[in-house]
């Protein structure tokens, strides 16, 4: 008997958009790893990297996050 179940976490009504069949799926279809969500809307998963590219641009150029000093690359 396995200790752990393998299997996808998440429920029916909940939206997810698959990054590896760039699609929107309801309920979990393929593991978390693949998947950004739960989102409350359809609309909203369909969205998701859009949404992503946002929020990494806001976070970009957030003065709060900026390494002054930094000789990064």
């Amino acid at each position: 008997m396995a200790l752990f179940k393998r299997g996808t976490a998440g429920k029916p009504g909940e939206w997810y958009y698959c990054l590896k069949h760039a699609k929107v799926e309801e309920g979990p279809e393929c593991r978390a790893a693949d998947r950004m969500g739960p989102y409350g809307t359809r609309e909203e998963a369909a969205h998701a990297m859009e949404t992503a590219r946002e929020r990494n641009s806001e976070w970009e150029n957030d003065s709060r996050w900026t390494d002054k000093g930094s000789s990064g690359s």
